[in-house]
């Protein structure tokens, strides 16, 4: 199959990509040597993370965007490859939610989560299947969550779109299969994640809202991210509360309900008041003028690498370790009974 052998050179598009996960991930497609389209709404974080981008050893173009404008993501898309020639690698990030529960949350910004952070991947894998088809190659990166599988109180609207991108890119799997086509789509599911997201979502909790822990540092998903790009298999697995999460749900999701219905409003704001002051990026980006980095608050309780990532990264190096030893152990227990 002609799937891609190096980022090196590569045409990388990252939506989300002025902060949090997103910037992490087009960060380290830099530090591989990729050609990386910034797609995002805020100016000044999708310059910064340019600069940052350039620094870490990869070219880096600016795209203002909002993904919720299926018209606006295919001239972006254009933009890419009037400058760059082609798109190898798109990877869909970009979303913005409501921390609330259902009951306040106004039927106007359900449907601007669902349209960012749903309608958002559907347009950009439109626009990468557009010029991926006909090269006959190239892989599209869903950037799924824990929460595609399994539904947490006051987070409806992100829970749900995130369930809708698995539906979705299973069917568009199925498609590509049926053509045996060459491109390929992928999924990586991460855990709570250490983000600005926490400060510019636009809340009703009394207190700060707070990622679940364990908490992750963006550059822990950023890593799978790449590796999927160039090794795109059915899905990717980021940290070990995640794998807890969807093959919990699966056994005892009764239990679950339970749990979380008595644990997932304290678990989720950080017993500090919210400011009456915080943006709020469902609207309008909350880093137009103001530059909010990729990290968010929560550095001091956040783990910078994961053995399970790395595990599921090199599976296959690690199965086949283990085979080896296995066969040495066999070979040795041969050896003593002669």
């Amino acid at each position: 199959m002609d799937r891609i052998e190096t980022l090196e050179g590569a045409v990388v598009v990252v939506t989300g990509a002025s902060g949090g996960v997103g910037r992490a991930a087009a960060i380290e497609f830099g530090r591989a040597g990729a050609s990386v389209a910034l797609l995002a709404r805020g100016e000044a974080g999708l310059e910064a993370a340019a600069d940052e981008v350039r620094t870490a050893g990869g070219r880096a173009i600016t795209v203002p965007v909002d993904v919720a404008d299926a018209d606006a993501v295919e001239a972006a898309a254009e933009r890419v490859v009037t400058e760059w020639g082609r798109i190898d690698v798109w990877v869909n990030c970009a979303f913005s939610s409501v921390f609330a529960e259902l009951g306040r949350i106004a039927p106007e910004e359900f449907r601007r989560t669902t349209e960012v952070s749903y309608l958002g991947f559907v347009y950009g894998t439109m626009a990468a299947l557009r010029r991926m088809r006909p090269a006959g190659r190239g892989t599209i990166v869903q950037i799924g969550s824990a929460l595609a599988y399994r539904g947490i109180p006051l987070q409806s609207a992100y829970c749900g779109a995130k369930h809708a991108i698995v539906g979705f890119t299973e069917s568009v799997r199925t498609e590509l299969l049926h053509e045996h086509s060459d491109v390929a789509i992928t999924m990586v599911h991460l855990p709570a994640m250490n983000t600005p997201q926490f400060r510019w979502l636009l809340s009703r909790l009394p207190e700060q809202a707070q990622p679940v822990p364990p908490i992750y540092q963006p550059e822990v998903a950023a890593r799978t991210i790449v590796q999927a790009a160039v090794r795109p298999r059915r899905a990717y697995w980021v940290g070990i509360s995640t794998v807890q999460t969807i093959i919990g749900n699966r056994l005892i999701p009764g239990l679950l309900d339970r749990y979380l219905a008595a644990t997932g409003y304290r678990s989720q704001q950080t017993g500090e008041p919210r400011p009456a002051d915080q943006p709020a990026n469902l609207w309008e980006p909350a880093d137009r003028t103001e530059d909010h980095g990729t990290h968010g608050p929560f550095g001091d309780r956040s783990k910078a690498t994961s053995v399970q990532a790395w595990a599921s990264r090199n599976r296959r190096a690690l199965g086949a370790a283990g085979a080896a030893l296995a066969g040495v152990g066999l070979i040795g227990l041969a050896a003593r009974r002669t």
